[in-house]
């Protein structure tokens, strides 16, 4: 969910428009060097990103690194394609930004890349889930996630001698001695649409399988059936908010759990910055969205907020795999996590922020499954969906629509899927 509204989601047709156009890469610089270009697309993060260029360069003399971390990322890149001028790495989202260039033939395979076995399984898993059909290969290095659940005023919890809840009727009993206490337990800032998805994406970690998008398509299940205890128990958060939720934003939501209005925030934990930067010395904590009633299958909502591809035409390979190698040594990572407070895909000793102290367990085991958004068309503006489900509470009604609109946009896409899955089909019958 991190820089959602930043990210400009571009249909596979457009991908597939473009990728015939793609042209060399991997210029030599005036210098003689082998020059790597890179465009990402996080200019939050440009501070880190401009550190680990300098290091880069001054360690490397036959390769020199130039990184771009334009505002509107997305939109840069496709123009770039359409003028022939591509970059060698692209530093995108896991999401369905991803799928589509996948779709599109757009990345190079990068399964003989070695450190690809540094990474945590749970990402790699996540990366082949987004694709609409599987691909032989592997395309891209997923370097940092994020975590979302629930935020918890750490210093309120311990005054009151509230624990941590392991299950939902647990939780449920936290919010009712919270609210009975004179305290208001949520705060909610969904006046911003995307807001509603935070507790939609937490909660569908226990409540929904992690490939229904996948299985809908398939034509399988239907949202009716798989989303309906997830969509009875997101309203029965309501009562225990601020009252009208839908009258606050995003950073009125941010400074209310700033300022201690409410014990807890459902959020990831790309909020805490914002939040810090009006109390810094609030003491956050997080836990994970305990949506069912058995502690030992709960899940940690967690996505790849930044992963590396490599573009099919580079035509210096071995360059850009130098440069992802710098990129994936473990204290390149550090600068990033220390700037951005964010998750690392890499399976080594990291210094993790303590707001994620709750959540420690779940990314060192990696127990964790990536937002449903990621397999959203922005186009369906599900979140809208779910705003309005909210103010409105009728279940059947929200599920029915669900459906509807899900075929509404994804009508070619569920038609690939299931010609590859008839396709497969037969294949496996004629080897028997």
């Amino acid at each position: 969910m991190n820089n959602k509204k930043a990210v400009v989601v571009c249909s596979a047709a457009v991908f597939s428009s473009v990728s015939l156009l793609l042209g060399g890469c991997g210029k030599e610089s005036d210098n003689g060097k082998i020059q790597i270009e890179m465009v990402q697309y996080k200019p939050e993060a440009v501070k880190a990103f401009e550190e680990m260029e300098k290091r880069f360069n001054e360690s490397h003399d036959d390769i020199e690194l130039k990184i771009e971390s334009p505002n509107d990322a997305m939109t840069v890149l496709k123009t770039r394609f359409i003028k022939e001028d591509v970059p060698d790495i692209i530093g995108i989202g896991g999401d369905i930004n991803y799928s589509n260039f996948v779709d599109s033939d757009m990345l190079a395979d990068i399964s003989d890349f070695e450190g690809l076995s540094t990474i945590k399984q749970a990402y790699l898993d996540i990366d082949k889930n987004l694709e609409f059909v599987p691909m032989e290969g592997t395309y891209a290095v997923p370097y940092v996630a994020n975590a979302a659940g629930i935020l918890y005023n750490r210093t309120m919890f311990q005054e009151n001698g509230w624990e941590i809840p392991t299950t939902w009727d647990e939780f449920i009993e936290l919010l009712e001695t919270s609210q009975a206490s004179g305290q208001l337990p949520l705060y909610f800032g969904f006046k911003d649409t995307w807001t509603c998805l935070a507790p939609w994406n937490a909660m569908a970690c226990d409540l929904a399988p992690a490939d229904v998008c996948q299985q809908v398509n398939k034509g399988e299940t239907t949202f009716a059936e798989e989303y309906r205890e997830l969509s009875e128990k997101i309203l029965q958060l309501l009562p225990y908010a601020q009252a009208d939720p839908f009258a606050y934003s995003y950073n009125d939501a941010c400074t209310a759990f700033a300022r201690g209005e409410s014990a807890m925030y459902c959020i990831g934990s790309y909020a805490v910055p914002q939040i810090l930067s009006v109390n810094p010395d609030l003491d956050i904590d997080s836990f994970v969205f305990p949506a069912n009633d058995n502690a030992d299958e709960q899940l940690l909502n967690s996505g790849i907020d930044l992963q590396f591809c490599v573009m099919k035409d580079c035509k210096n390979k071995e360059a850009a795999y130098e440069v992802l190698n710098f990129l994936l040594e473990d204290e390149s990572i550090q600068i990033y996590l220390d700037e951005q407070n964010a998750v690392p895909c890499k399976d080594s000793d990291f210094t993790l922020p303590s707001m994620l102290d709750g959540m420690k367990t779940y990314i060192d085991e990696g127990k964790m499954v990536d937002y449903q958004d990621h397999y959203y068309p922005s186009e369906m503006s599900v979140d809208a969906l779910i705003q309005t489900y909210l103010m409105e509470g009728d279940t059947d009604a929200f599920l029915e629509n669900f459906d509807k609109q899900w075929i509404r946009y994804n009508r070619d896409l569920i038609r690939k899927v299931q010609n590859y899955e008839a396709e497969h089909s037969s294949d496996e019958r004629s080897e028997r």
